[in-house]
């Protein structure tokens, strides 16, 4: 009779340690629909406090239905470390944001407070996620190890750390499997570099095994790379901005968007290499709030992506990436937001001038609006 129960207690234990990682292994676990498509929404930057912005939830709730994300991807700066501003859409402290700047257990009381509500909208909505760590995370004050404990209590939040790095970031790589087997057919990197991206970072991603299947990285801060999508120009050309004492505009030529930052052409990365071996073909990023662009720099697809942080002007948005299983590529919109709504971004051109006095005048106008947004970029900074 004892060893009956002996054996008894043992299934049952081995059933329950099935059960559980069985349910640790659905949750990870994503896959192409039975189209051949699969569907990731990139939202970047909600950057708040626990007394959030109206706006933002809505704006979160609307871009799930509008986009209908097999995923959601949020790259970094979910909240805000602290700083003075002033809040256009009603919150409780209109003149001041942030969780940082306080002891140590009320700042990761209010970093909770505020990612419960931030991705309250997502957990309602049963659709898995993940997520990058951002500077202002970093700033908040909180460890890694205390987000990590964070993520963990939400039961659609996918993220983990997997990077043996020594600075202890947190790097994933989710793989997607087929629609009609087990077997990777797409991967996602999801790279911490909130605070750089150090060379254990590199190495960890050099020694993962992928299978060669085509990879997405997914970052907060855009690396240098971002520039090839720029060329110099005039500081009165339409779309100028400056970079140091030099001004750059968005190349029409290799990019489709909207851009309020400069970044200097010419630069290729370590990074950008390693993404070259890992057979990576896309590369998006948040971080700059009112950037939201696209194009393409030897091979591989890159772009900026709005935020959404109600506290600071627009434009707002969000991106979406469709990947297809039997051509192992993607196609990519973006969408901007106003009014409650989303809109299909379409690109805006520079204009053609013809010469004469129009053009004279246009251009002085460019000028002053050059001088304007350099002085934007440094505040924004």
């Amino acid at each position: 009779m004892k060893k009956q129960i002996s054996l008894f207690l043992v299934c049952t234990l081995l059933c329950g340690l099935l059960g559980i990682s069985v349910g640790a292994e659905e949750k990870t676990q994503l896959r192409f629909k039975e189209d051949g498509t699969f569907t990731i929404l990139q939202l970047s930057d909600p950057q708040d406090d626990k007394e959030i912005a109206k706006e933002l939830i809505t704006f979160i709730e609307k871009a799930i239905e509008t986009t209908e994300p097999d995923l959601i991807v949020i790259t970094g700066d979910i909240v805000e470390d602290s700083r003075p501003v002033v809040d256009f859409t009603g919150d409780d402290r209109p003149l001041m944001e942030g969780v940082g700047n306080k002891d140590y257990a009320t700042a990761l009381a209010d970093t909770k407070a505020t990612v419960e509500q931030i991705f309250a909208p997502i957990e309602e909505s049963g659709i898995p996620y993940a997520v990058t760590q951002g500077n202002n995370d970093y700033n908040s004050g909180v460890t890694n190890e205390d987000w990590l404990a964070i993520y963990a209590q939400f039961p659609n939040c996918l993220t983990i750390d997997e990077s043996t790095d020594a600075e202890g970031k947190i790097d994933q790589y989710i793989p997607i499997l087929s629609s009609d087997s087990d077997t990777p057919a797409f991967g996602l990197w999801m790279l911490d570099n909130g605070k750089g991206f150090s060379e254990s970072q590199m190495q960890w991603m050099q020694n993962y095994e992928t299978g060669d299947v085509p990879g997405i990285v997914f970052e907060h801060i855009p690396t240098d790379d971002i520039g090839n999508l720029f060329e110099e120009c005039k500081p009165w050309d339409d779309g100028a901005f400056a970079d140091g004492t030099t001004a750059y505009r968005l190349n029409k030529n290799l990019a489709t968007g909207h851009a309020e930052f400069a970044h200097a052409p010419g630069v290729k990365t370590d990074e950008f290499a390693l993404w070259q071996e890992q057979n990576v073909i896309g590369a998006f990023f948040g971080h700059e709030h009112t950037c939201g662009y696209t194009g393409e720099v030897d091979g591989i697809t890159m772009g900026m992506t709005y935020g959404c942080q109600f506290a600071k002007f627009g434009p707002y948005g969000v991106r979406t990436l469709t990947l297809h299983e039997a051509t192992g590529t993607f196609t990519t919109e973006l969408y901007t937001y106003a009014d409650g709504e989303f809109t299909l971004q379409t690109d805006e051109g520079y204009e053609i001038y013809d010469g004469g006095i129009g053009a004279f005048f246009a251009k002085i106008a460019n000028v002053f609006k050059y001088i304007l947004r350099s002085v934007l970029y440094l505040i924004k900074i």
